[in-house]
């Protein structure tokens, strides 16, 4: 049988921190080490695998190798079940205590993430979550690389590689200020919005989503402005600065600026867009990941305008 290579769990550690990061000096950093541990570490590691990990960038970071991005994955899932190994040879079993990464789509964050904090603290008071905020893209690339376990996220630009569980659906909406002519109305066809200038939600994805709505109606919209901020996008309708589309309903009418904006029904037949948990395909969800997705499938979410069920 061939020997298996002299490998300790330290260096898988500074090895997936690294991965995770892309930067020697932060992960050392997160690891309370010094830079030189890290890095020789990985250098052994390397030694002993006889692969490269990295491809080094001078003052530029790192770049994973295709080997190192087999090992990332791996090595993230096997520290994570050691940990639970661990926990369980204790006899803890049956709590859920540790850390757990969730990357969130930002403008989901404050419909969910206050509220999972909440149950969680009174189910599972030894979990820890840390929430990393981005956009799509930039929760499918944490859940890729390894940076977070799972993710809160609309089911778009996914990939074959992530899997997903629907926790909800939302239906979009036309999000215009109070005083708007149409502000009363039961419902909008997107078609009597030609014309109309817009105010975008201007993330990735996103913004191609709320475009399509249009496009299929027959509608190229006059951007006026363009923001990454949800409530920034809402706080423009609110001043007469155009309509926009949205998914979430807050349940305030009132923005941060003071003005008023009103949530009318799209009266097309507009698909859904269902909210998911997602995490790697492959990847066995551990007790802390089971737990998040319990919790967030557990909160009292309110269907968005113009659900039926």
């Amino acid at each position: 049988m061939p020997k298996t290579p002299d490998v300790t769990t330290a260096q898988l550690a500074y090895f997936a921190e690294a991965a995770d990061q892309l930067n020697m000096t932060r992960a050392a950093e997160n690891l309370l080490v010094a830079q030189s541990a890290v890095s020789s570490s990985i250098a052994q590691l390397e030694r002993s695998l006889g692969v490269q990990l990295f491809i080094r960038q001078p003052s530029k970071g790192l770049i994973l190798t295709a080997a190192g991005e087999r090992l990332h994955h791996e090595a993230r899932s096997l520290l994570t079940r050691l940990d639970e190994a661990l926990e369980a040879a204790r006899g803890q079993e049956s709590e859920v205590r540790g850390t757990v990464t969730l990357a969130c789509f930002a403008t989901l964050m404050p419909f969910y993430i206050p509220g999972l904090l909440s149950v969680l603290a009174a189910t599972h008071p030894q979990l820890r979550v840390d929430v990393l905020e981005s956009d799509a893209e930039g929760v499918r690339e944490a859940i890729r690389t390894g940076r977070a376990e799972l993710g809160l996220t609309y089911d778009f630009g996914l990939g074959g590689n992530i899997r997903t569980a629907e926790i909800a659906r939302t239906t979009p909406y036309v999000l215009l200020p109070e005083s708007h002519r149409l502000a009363r109305a039961d419902g909008i066809h997107l078609a009597r919005l030609r014309g109309e200038p817009m105010v975008i939600l201007d993330l990735p994805l996103s913004r191609d989503y709320f475009l399509g709505l249009l496009h299929d109606a027959g509608v190229e919209p006059e951007i006026r402005y363009r923001s990454g901020n949800y409530e920034t996008v809402r706080s423009l309708v609110a001043q007469g600065h155009g309509f926009s589309l949205l998914n979430q309903v807050p349940r305030s009418s009132v923005t941060y600026g003071g003005g008023s904006v009103t949530a009318v029904p799209i009266l097309d037949q507009v698909d859904g867009l269902p909210v998911v948990v997602s995490w790697l395909n492959g990847v066995r969800p551990t007790a802390r990941s089971r737990a998040v997705s319990t919790g967030l499938r557990s909160l009292p979410i309110e269907a968005s305008i113009g659900e039926t069920s």
